[in-house]
């Protein structure tokens, strides 16, 4: 969301229905796409919406979800499938939609954050974690929570789990999106301005995002051509993504199915790309995170290889 990036769609607001109407047919998918090779699915224009809120904070931005079809035929949720209506909402560190806005982590009640237990024979472990947009937090196979704002204001979390060590961490990360099946939103008057993600987290047993977290990419927009993309052993690398779609019609993605087991303790994950780091500077962290700056010392900005493009992400990694 704050990464400058060319304009991508020549498509005015006004004229936003009229190019929903053409993105739902995939029949006309433009011929630089006709020879792709890769493994994943291929999408073209704006996705139906399904839910129009997810969820409403005052100054936030609409988190609607929705599903489209790929030109083989499966069909796939935008941007993510999620638990956020069904799993227990992670406890706030900085949270402005509810109005727990501390400075310090002194102004924070963390003797009162409750204890989620993963293992009853485990040890407690506390965490801070700051995600843009959403994550979901999986411990040994288990669901901990996920994050209570699914888009914006930014928000950050502090966790308290008790689990067996080595803990088995799974986090599922979401760069919401405010045109469906795009990968974009409305910034600096760019109507369709790609978004960016960015995660970090730090946890009491000394696990701290870092490189040597594994990072897997799932759903890849916008795109003008998918022949962009890449595929070296297991990595879908779109960093040769350089040119921007003409109009919202013409705009593609690529998507992968999730591992139906991806979050378990047995999951072998080591296939996957190590996960990219970037510069407080590239992610652009508010005030959810820089109030909190201390506590996240020693852990790293991390994604996929491409923050921008690289819309839902899964990372593992074993903890110590």
């Amino acid at each position: 969301m704050k990464i400058p990036f060319s304009k991508l769609f020549i498509c005015p607001i006004l004229v936003l229905f009229a190019c929903n109407k053409d993105s739902g047919s995939i029949a006309d998918t433009v011929v630089s796409n006709s020879d792709y090779k890769g493994t994943g699915s291929i999408t073209q224009g704006l996705a139906t919406t399904t839910l129009s809120n997810l969820y409403s904070c005052t100054g936030g931005r609409v988190t609607a979800m929705g599903s489209i079809s790929s030109t083989d035929g499966k069909l796939w949720t935008l941007p993510a499938e999620n638990s956020f209506t069904s799993a227990a909402k992670l406890p706030d560190l900085y949270n402005e939609c509810n109005g727990k806005t501390p400075t310090s982590i002194a102004q924070v009640a963390t003797d009162a954050v409750p204890v989620t237990v993963i293992d009853n024979d485990g040890e407690i472990i506390t965490g801070y974690i700051y995600g843009d947009n959403y994550f979901e937090l999986y411990a040994n196979g288990k669901l901990v929570g996920v994050d209570a704002v699914p888009f914006t204001p930014f928000n950050s979390c502090y966790v308290k789990f008790k689990a067996k060590r080595p803990v088995k961490y799974a986090i599922k990360l979401v760069d919401w999106e405010e045109n469906l099946g795009i990968g974009s939103e409305l910034n600096g008057g760019d109507a369709y301005h790609p978004g960016d993600g960015g995660f970090i987290a730090k946890f009491s047993d000394g696990t701290s995002s870092s490189a040597e977290w594994k990072a897997q990419t799932f759903y890849i927009a916008p795109l003008a051509s998918v022949n962009c993309v890449t595929e070296t052993g297991s990595s879908r690398i779109s960093s040769n993504c350089s040119s921007a779609p003409t109009s919202g019609a013409k705009s593609y993605a690529l998507h992968w199915a999730l591992p139906t087991n991806w979050f378990a303790s047995d999951y072998d994950f080591s296939g996957w790309p190590n996960a990219a780091v970037f510069s407080a500077t590239a992610v652009g962290p508010k005030v959810a995170y820089s109030n909190f700056a201390a506590q996240f010392s020693g852990a790293q900005f991390i994604w996929s290889s491409n923050l921008i493009l690289d819309n839902l992400v899964l990372l593992r990694f074993t903890g110590n």
